[in-house]
């Protein structure tokens, strides 16, 4: 590759290089995925969230070697997507907790005992409460992590938590403390409290979406 094609020039710092994929040493499924992410926009750089999202999915965080990896299947370097990684809330460029507990604190969901559902989550995963509420805390073993949100977009089951990126609502503290034992028995979390499980509101459940089946399918892979 060229060296002069390069992103993010500053006057007082040499340019940055575009890494070549053979020398990241990016796994054949992750490059395809950053591919068919990138086929879907006009613009490369449109697919920066998505691919992130991939190498975080991979990883468990959006790991100096992972972003490398998306750098060079995308043509970009990798300081351009260092910027966006610590611009979202939901990509994390330091390591986390295996399971991943948001709890809104929003004003439907503070009114419904939000705050006092993120105490319990944190008490029940060992994880600092002040922590959580500034930017996310992790447990010392590493297996949870819990943060506190400023809205998840579920105002009708508050006060409620995104698990694993999967919501639960309306949750009480001391079903907080069982969705961790839960997480951490891998079983299955709180399935009468999953929004999934609700019914369609206005009528009779409709037929799924082929396109979100598929979709959910291609995340996994």
């Amino acid at each position: 590759m060229d060296p002069a094609l390069v992103e993010g020039r500053h006057p007082d710092r040499p340019a940055e290089p575009i890494p070549e994929v053979h020398e990241t040493g990016c796994p054949d499924e992750l490059r395809a995925r950053i591919e068919e992410l990138m086929s879907r926009y006009p613009d490369r750089r449109s697919a920066s969230i998505p691919a992130l999202w991939a190498v975080q999915g991979r990883y468990g965080w959006c790991s100096p070697d992972g972003i490398r990896q998306a750098a060079a299947v995308m043509c970009v370097t990798p300081a351009y997507l260092e910027s966006v990684a610590s611009f979202y809330d939901l990509l994390h460029t330091e390591p986390v907790g295996r399971h991943r507990v948001l709890v809104c604190t929003n004003i439907s969901c503070w009114m419904r005992g939000g705050d006092e559902l993120l105490d319990a989550f944190c008490e029940a995963a060992g994880c600092d409460r002040e922590s959580a509420g500034h930017g996310g805390s992790s447990s010392e073993d590493g297996e949870m992590y819990v943060s506190g949100f400023e809205c998840l977009g579920a105002c009708d089951i508050a006060p409620m938590a995104s698990i694993d990126g999967r919501y639960f609502g309306p949750l009480t503290e001391g079903e907080a403390n069982d969705a961790v034992q839960q997480l951490l028995s891998d079983a299955g979390v709180l399935p009468e409290k999953a929004l999934a499980k609700r019914g369609a509101a206005g009528g009779p459940e409709p037929d799924a979406d082929g396109r979100i089946a598929k979709t959910e399918g291609a995340a996994g892979a």
